[in-house]
């Protein structure tokens, strides 16, 4: 009987081995993406190529995991929603694909800390760089000194300025942030019945993909809603300090029925300001899924519309095209991950669909 026990312990055994050796050789890596189309352009003007093209087969992760490759990845700032998911979406990519992640950093917004980060990682040999700028030119200079040191760069949304994908970076990924602004205009139109007076809080910085989503918002605006004026602008370049911009632009217009903001964070701001000025009536369009402007929406709060970037399978494809780059394969200069409309009626699959991920428990409970 023990010799039994033992002969079924030592098949148990190798059983389980080969099942997990061919697990770890059977990986591809694919994105689950939405077929909607493409609007933006890249930051050099270039024609988008769609993300959902990207995936690496089971022999081409084997062939990566057999490299011991390592990666790093650079933030403008992390503590929203799009950074947490982006760093999620690479961390687990890279796993699969046997590449370790040796340092995940934070600028903070500011560019001179972004150099310093740069630098640090440089020290640490990292065969890849996945990052997305803080400031074009500042920190030109120290990307470029990354480039010559060998290091494969993929960067999120930007560029630095006078680099070259194919010479100086492997490509860029983005939403496509153009048909974010569309689609949140698209919402504001619709909720004001195509009438008013709205105000738009822009980011008044140097940043491709923040211009394109205003750029997106006031066409469609202008093009779809003639009826409909806006007659107050603001700009900021902290967000942190994107609540002074609220504040003034309701100060000087007190009869604005809707108000669009770049991004989910100043948004916020927004909100803080209104209800503290008594005000609980505007329509507020923005971009990017964050979670706190969606349990605004998930309550029946300001926030009707978002024109939501799907970060999780951005950070999919920049982990592919790092891949891609490892193995000699060609790479566009430019990829784009559609957007996603998402209203009150679409919410939950919408954080889904963006995320990868069920939508917390703080949103859910509005729906029950």
């Amino acid at each position: 009987m023990k010799n039994i026990s033992k002969i079924g312990f030592i098949v148990f055994f190798v059983l389980t081995f080969a099942v997990t050796i061919a697990f770890a050789q059977g990986i591809s890596v694919s994105q689950d993406l939405p077929d909607n189309p493409v609007m933006s352009t890249g930051p050099l003007g270039e024609q988008a190529t769609s993300a959902k093209t990207l995936s690496l087969t089971a022999a081409e992760v084997d062939k990566i995991r057999a490299g011991n490759y390592t990666a790093a990845i650079s933030f403008h700032y992390s503590g929203n929603d799009w950074s947490k998911a982006q760093a999620r979406a690479l961390q687990e990519t890279f796993e699969k694909m046997g590449i370790e992640v040796v340092a995940i950093t934070d600028a903070q917004f500011k560019p001179e800390k972004q150099v310093s980060d740069i630098e640090t990682i440089m020290a640490m040999n990292p065969d890849i760089i996945v990052s997305i700028p803080t400031d074009p030119t500042a920190t030109a200079p120290a990307y470029k000194r990354a480039a010559e040191a060998g290091i494969k760069l993929i960067f999120m949304d930007n560029v630095p300025a006078n680099m070259k994908p194919g010479r100086d970076y492997v490509s860029v990924v983005s939403a496509d942030n153009y048909g974010n602004g569309v689609v949140s205009a698209e919402i504001m139109g619709e909720v004001l019945n195509g009438k008013g007076k709205i105000g738009m809080i822009f980011h008044d910085a140097d940043f491709f993909v923040t211009k394109q989503r205003a750029q997106g918002f006031e066409d469609t605006i202008k093009k779809e809603f003639p009826n409909i004026e806006i007659v107050a602008r603001g700009g900021f370049i902290d967000p942190n300090k994107s609540a002074g911009v609220a504040s003034a632009m309701i100060t000087r217009n007190p009869n604005l029925e809707g108000i669009w903001v770049n991004w989910d964070v100043p948004a916020e701001s927004t909100i803080s300001i209104l209800r503290s000025s008594g005000i609980n009536d505007i329509v507020i369009t923005t971009c990017d899924l964050g979670e706190n402007v969606a349990i605004n929406m998930a309550q029946g709060g300001m926030v009707k519309g978002i024109g939501a970037q799907l970060p999780y399978w951005q950070g999919v494809a920049e982990a592919i095209i790092a891949g891609y780059s490892l193995l000699g394969k060609d790479v566009a200069p430019y990829y784009a991950v559609p957007a996603l409309k998402v209203t009150r009626d679409n919410l939950l699959e919408a954080w889904k669909t963006a995320y990868n991920t069920e939508p917390p428990e703080t949103i859910t409970r509005y729906f029950k």
